[in-house]
C-alpha cells in the first residue's frame, strides 16, 4: 500500500512507547532516554511526546535542552487521570504535569484512567460517576488551555472511555476534544476511519497505530489481556496491519486537520535490544509507510 502524505509527513511524531517506555509498573524492559531519543534522530523524526514521568526530566528546561541536543521538538505528553470518581480532584495532577511542559503549544493526552495498575480491567460507571467525568473533562481542557496547552482525551483501552459507546456519550456530554487513538478505537470496538469522518471537528490530535484485527477481537471476547495481546505483537507496523491508515489520513486531511500524527506502535521488551536491532525497525516500516525513508 501506498498513500500520498505529503501534507501529513511534515508532521509526524515518535513516542517512547513504540521503545517499549511505558507508565504501566512491570510494563517491560525500559531503555534509556539516550538510546530511544537518538534512535528517533537517526530514523529523521523531529519530534516526540514525552513519555511516561521520569523518563526525562522534569524540569522544562532541562527537558527541552535534552530534546534539543537531538534534534526533537516537544509534542505533549500522555496525562492519565483518575477523572471520573467524586470528591477526588485531578486538577493537581494536571497542574504538576504541565509544570513539565515548557513552553505553550503542547498537547496534554489525557487517558481517563480506572486507578488501577495496568489497563487489564475497569470498572462499571453509574450515573454520578459520568457527570463528575464530564465535568472534570471540560475542567481540564479550560485549565490546559489558560496554561497556553491543549488538553485532548485518549479513548483507550483498560480505561472508563474505551467502547465506542462511551465515546459517543464523551461526544455528546462534554466540550473536550479527542485524540484518535486507531489502535486503541479498533481493539475498544470502534471503527477509527468511521470516527475520523462523524467526529472530524473533535479530533485535535493523533495516535497512529496498525493492528492484528484477530487479536484485536480476542481482546475483545475476553479471551486475551490487554497486556498479552501487546506482548503478542497486537500492533503492526503501518501498512502491516488491519486498519485503513491511508483513509484515516486521507479523510483528516480532506477535514482540515493540522495536528500531529503520533506514531505509536505500543511494545513489551523482556530485555535491551542488540545494537542495530529492536523497535526501530518497526519504527522505520512505519515511517517508510508513510513516504519517510531515513
Amino acid at each position: 500500500m501506498s498513500i500520498d502524505t505529503a501534507i501529513a509527513a511534515e508532521r509526524v511524531a515518535a513516542a517512547p512507547i513504540s521503545w517499549g517506555v511505558c507508565e504501566v509498573p512491570g510494563w517491560g524492559h525500559q531503555m534509556e532516554p539516550g538510546r530511544v531519543l537518538s534512535e528517533m534522530r537517526d530514523l529523521g523524526i523531529s519530534a516526540t511526546e514525552f513519555g511516561p514521568d521520569g523518563f526525562l526530566p522534569a524540569d522544562p528546561r532541562g527537558r527541552s535542552e535534552l530534546l534539543g541536543t537531538y534534534g526533537l521538538a516537544p509534542v505533549g505528553g500522555f496525562v492519565p487521570l483518575v477523572l471520573h470518581e467524586p470528591g477526588r480532584d485531578p486538577m493537581p495532577e494536571l497542574a504538576r504535569a504541565l509544570d513539565s511542559f515548557g513552553d505553550p503549544g503542547a498537547t496534554a493526552v489525557l487517558a481517563a484512567v480506572t486507578g488501577l495498575d495496568g489497563y487489564d480491567e475497569r470498572p462499571v460507571l453509574n450515573a454520578e460517576n459520568w457527570k463528575t467525568l464530564f465535568f472534570n473533562l471540560d475542567r481540564a481542557a479550560a485549565y490546559a488551555a489558560e496554561r497556553g496547552h491543549r488538553a485532548t482525551l485518549h479513548p483507550h483501552v483498560g480505561t472508563v472511555v474505551e467502547r465506542r459507546e462511551e465515546v459517543d456519550q464523551v461526544l455528546a456530554g462534554s466540550d473536550v476534544p479527542l485524540c484518535l487513538d486507531t489502535g486503541h478505537l479498533l481493539i475498544g470496538g470502534t471503527d477509527p476511519l468511521e470516527l475520523a469522518h462523524s467526529a472530524a471537528t473533535r479530533i485535535s490530535h493523533v495516535h497512529l497505530k496498525d493492528v492484528d484485527a484477530a487479536l484485536a477481537e480476542s481482546v475483545q471476547a475476553g479471551r486475551t489481556t490487554y497486556t498479552d495481546a501487546v506482548r503478542d505483537g497486537i500492533y503492526r507496523p503501518l501498512g502491516h496491519g488491519d486498519i485503513d491508515i491511508a483513509g484515516i489520513i486521507g479523510s483528516l486531511e480532506g477535514a482540515g486537520y493540522r495536528g500531529w500524527y503520533v506514531l505509536e506502535q505500543d511494545t513489551i521488551l523482556g530485555s535491551e535490544p542488540a545494537p542495530d536491532a529492536g523497535p526501530r525497525g518497526d519504527v522505520r516500516t512505519s515511517l517508510a509507510f508513510l513516504g519517510r525513508t531515513p
